[in-house]
């Protein structure tokens, strides 16, 4: 059961960009299969092309993914809702299995005005690196960042 702190002073604004976190159930490393990840990267462009969000970053890590966002339609909560549950239905037809694949909830940060957008984008790439499973950015596949193009732009 996700934690009601989590949506403890959550509100939506249009135009405010987000940092969000989903992670998945019992922190299994599916996102490991590139063709999952591969359905991740897919669900976040879907997003996009809807015009529920502009995509600024994301990096799709093994057990969870990283977004940042500014959304552009609805609330933030109905945005995930439908990234996770359409993601969902795509790993449980992949792996042909059943049941839940993320943890309830998700963890969002607003970007406050004073915080810089592009200093949130490169912390949020760098995961792969700070974790250990690549030492260039290069070197990962399933990330893609506005202004980050190579380990040097970080």
């Amino acid at each position: 059961m996700a934690s009601p702190r989590l949506i403890t002073g959550r509100n939506s604004q249009l135009g405010a960009y987000y940092v969000v976190t989903a992670v998945t159930s019992n922190r299994d490393p599916l996102f490991e299969q590139s063709q999952l990840a591969g359905a991740a990267a897919a669900e976040i462009a879907r997003c996009q092309e809807e015009e529920r969000v502009t995509s600024l970053a994301w990096v799709i890590m093994p057990d969870h993914v990283h977004w940042l966002l500014e959304l552009k339609q609805g609330s933030l909560s109905r945005c995930l809702q439908a990234f996770k549950s359409r993601l969902a239905r795509a790993v449980n037809m992949e792996t042909s299995q059943t049941g839940s694949v993320w943890q309830p909830g998700f963890y969002d940060h607003r970007i406050r005005e004073d915080e810089d957008l592009l200093e949130q984008a490169r912390y949020l790439v760098a995961n792969p690196i700070r974790s250990g499973l690549v030492s260039r950015i290069e070197d990962y596949p399933h990330w893609w960042c506005r202004w980050v193009q190579r380990t040097e732009d970080l």
